[in-house]
């Protein structure tokens, strides 16, 4: 079935729906019709959510709370329903699907309770007679740019702790996945949202994005999304003097030492570089393997990779979907291709597949025989490709490692408390995993990475209050 979606500008549902969303899974499936909101209609999103700043950053936690639990629990009832419904328009498998809409719900539900758990401190001047108060206030109307690969759960992580510390918010989904974001607005409208406090523009990037970013009324802007777009928002931002936080990407490293259980590290490896089909920010892309343990390792990966499922998205038994649509998958083949040329072996995958509907299917890729010098091992690429590296040993490891332009994430698998102990402390990176996983993180702690990843204050958990709230001082001289 193809819906019709608008957008939401103060309170109203606005705009005809003529932009198409296909389903990557199968490309004769048109998810539904969005509208496309022009210079004007952002203008106006961004006008509502000023007009409505001044009622809703001073509203009452039970308020906020009310608003932030309903629409937790809404999603979390509906989970199965939208988890399908985003694993139809993004690509990712059902089980993902339905994984991320309970981690959006989840998400809901912790800053619901942090409306419920805002505190100030109160404290002596160093002058008699006079008491000094801290509190936290929204910093006002905030812009949210979010990218398609996590299409519900990134918006809830930013959305969240907006309304719950008080700001209003012009949301600008990304193109190829408006349905998970339209989903969640129309819970947070029904769930009680004054008018103006949540408006959503569907649109173009250069055309909605650039109209937030040239408006002095927007006091803050959360993206996320590639390195170069992050630099025009932190330009920009800088010109009017706002906040801004960058999550921008990852080349991640996962460490397998000598001594590392074997089929915890393929775990590892599988999981982080290909599950949704390698389309995260935390993927570990580079899998830095010592001598002792290379060969095994790498015959073990391809025994697991032979033995994938790779197919429709909303197939229950498909372990990895298809990529998200057909610039995406051009990308992943240029770098394949740009590999071989580099002299990397590819020991697996890299072909497109055949499935019984037409879609974006792609076999995963391993190199071997890469350098940290080549580009596959130096620029994102987004997709389900990763390359072996081989070392000696720990130290040259850890160097490798951190021989990167980013430091989102990193792993390491091994069974030395020594070797895990040392690297936790010296990875240049912002998450730092030992025998999991360089993808997965938890909702109630901070996100985020350094160098070419991060720019600004940490999201998610408690950390997300630095970014959302501004700290006011106040100076009483008692009677």
């Amino acid at each position: 079935m193809t819906v019709h979606r608008k957008n939401l500008i103060d309170g109203e549902w606005l705009g005809e729906a003529g932009s198409r969303n296909i389903n990557p899974s199968n490309t004769n499936d048109v998810v539904g019709e969005y509208a496309s909101a022009g210079p004007e209609e952002a203008t106006q999103a961004i006008a509502a959510a000023k007009a409505a700043f001044p009622a809703w950053s001073r509203s009452g936690p039970l308020a906020r709370h009310a608003v932030l639990k309903k629409t937790s629990d809404e999603i979390m009832a509906r989970k199965d329903e939208i988890g399908r419904s985003l694993a139809r328009e993004e690509g990712k498998t059902l089980a993902e699907g339905v994984g991320e809409t309970i981690r959006a719900a989840q998400l809901f539900d912790f800053f619901a309770g942090e409306t419920l758990r805002l505190s100030g401190e109160m404290v002596p001047s160093v002058r008699p007679g006079v008491g000094v108060e801290m509190t936290r206030e929204g910093v006002g109307v905030v812009g949210i740019i979010t990218p398609w690969n996590f299409p519900i759960a990134i918006p809830a992580w930013k959305i969240a702790p907006a309304l719950a510390y008080g700001n209003t918010i012009v949301f600008k989904p990304a193109e190829l996945v408006p349905e998970s974001a339209w989903t969640i607005v129309d819970i947070l409208h029904r769930a009680g949202l004054p008018k103006g406090v949540l408006n959503l523009v569907m649109g173009k990037g250069s055309v909605v994005g650039q109209a937030m970013l040239d408006s002095p009324d927007v006091n803050a802007i959360s993206f996320t999304g590639s390195v170069g777009t992050g630099k025009r928002v932190a330009a920009a931002s800088v010109e009017h003097m706002r906040k801004f936080q960058l999550e921008m990407g990852g080349k991640n490293p996962l460490v397998v030492l000598d001594d590392a259980d074997i089929a915890v590290a393929v775990d590892c490896a599988v999981n982080g570089a290909y599950f949704s089909t390698g389309q995260r920010c935390t993927a570990s892309s580079r899998l830095i393997v010592t001598d002792a343990i290379h060969d095994r390792f790498v015959d073990a990966m391809k025994e697991r990779l032979d033995t994938l499922v790779i197919g429709d998205a909303l197939d229950a038994k498909t372990q990895i979907g298809p990529v998200v649509d057909q610039t995406q998958l051009k990308q992943d083949e240029d770098y394949i291709a740009i590999g071989r040329q580099e002299g990397a072996e590819l020991a697996f995958g890299g072909e497109r597949l055949e499935r019984e509907t037409p879609g974006f299917y792609l076999r995963p890729a391993l190199f071997l025989g890469s350098t940290n010098a080549m580009r596959i091992s130096r620029e994102e690429i987004f997709g389900p490709v990763a390359n072996v590296i081989r070392v000696k040993d720990y130290d040259e490891a850890l160097t490798v490692a951190n021989d990167t332009p980013f430091g989102l994430t990193s792993g390491i698998c091994t069974t030395s408390l020594k070797h895990a102990t040392h690297f936790k402390r010296n990875s240049e990176a912002g998450m730092v995993m030992v025998n999991l996983p360089t993808a997965g993180v938890d909702f109630h702690v901070p996100f985020g990475g350094r160098k070419g990843s991060s720019y600004g204050s940490r999201e998610q958990g408690r950390y997300a209050m630095e970014f959302y709230t501004t700290v006011k001082t106040a100076y009483t001289l008692a009677g």
